[in-house]
């Protein structure tokens, strides 16, 4: 059986953020179950006891043991990178000889990401010392996880800084799942995004802000994201279940209110850690 978890679902610096004094981070300080871990997501293959992360996060500790308390007869087989912002890659470094000491931990990227791991340290510590091997993945080649299970790496415009953006399509032997928590704009995507909410079973989709009045003083279009209101009514009437992740810490969808309620009525939901899918 192959089935999918979610293990984070937070903006790349996690809810609470540091430096933050608003009211949910305070909370969050105060209830460590208001925490939220950042956007992750695992794979696991039960008949081959293996198990995967998409994308290395700085909560990559605490996900990692979720992972394993899920499938803990599955070893961690590789890990796929979406890009080189902070909460998708950094987790790496718990892979190094002063950490996990992984050996050849397999990890899949696109060649510019890959460029970027070896041409800056400590990542190419990691490559050296043999505590992770890369795997070139070029965008719209599915990569073979085992049999049934290949995962697509779907290039989206985003803040290409240093690597590219992926999203990835997985598909198992029943059902499929298309995971995107970093995208600009839906509208200079290449693709159909109804197109590929037909196409699949399960859509986890980039819902950072609800609004930009979030971040005052800061111009939101320095850190661009489809508004989670454009989002939700793009893929309202979808065929699919479709879930809002990649939250900053501003986000009223993290709490009841009109805001969730407004959602949930266009039949779109909010991705929590541990919501899970079988995909066959």
């Amino acid at each position: 059986m192959i089935e999918v978890i979610l293990l984070g679902a937070a903006q790349d610096a996690g809810l609470p953020q540091a430096g933050c004094g608003c009211e949910r981070c305070r909370r969050a300080h105060g209830d460590p179950r208001r925490r939220q871990y950042v956007v992750c997501l695992g794979l696991i293959d039960r008949t081959t006891r293996q198990a995967w992360m998409i994308d290395a996060t700085p909560d990559f500790r605490e996900q990692l043991l979720l992972l394993q308390q899920a499938a803990p007869e599955c070893r961690l087989a590789g890990i796929l990178l979406t890009h080189a912002h902070m909460g998708h890659y950094t987790g790496l470094i718990q892979l190094g000889r002063e950490a996990w000491n992984t050996r050849r931990l397999p990890i899949y990227a696109t060649p510019r990401m890959c460029a970027f791991l070896l041409g800056n340290q400590p990542w190419l510590q990691l490559a050296q010392f043999g505590n992770i091997a890369l795997h070139l993945s070029p965008p719209d080649k599915p990569i073979a996880l085992a049999s049934g299970l290949t995962a697509t790496p779907l290039a989206v415009p985003h803040r290409d800084e240093w690597s590219d953006t992926m999203a990835f399509r997985m598909d198992g032997p029943e059902r499929s799942l298309f995971y995107c928590p970093d995208i600009d704009d839906w509208e200079r995507w290449d693709r159909s995004l109804p197109q590929m909410l037909a196409d699949v079973d399960v859509a986890l989709l980039d819902g950072a802000f609800f609004s930009p009045a979030e971040l005052p003083g800061r111009n939101i279009a320095e850190i661009p994201h489809p508004l989670a209101t454009d989002t939700t009514e793009r893929a309202t009437g979808a065929d699919c279940d479709v879930r809002l992740i990649h939250l900053n810490h501003t986000n009223p969808l993290w709490d009841d209110g009109v805001e969730r309620a407004w959602v949930t009525e266009r039949g779109i939901g909010v991705g929590a850690t541990g919501d899970r899918w079988v995909l066959g």
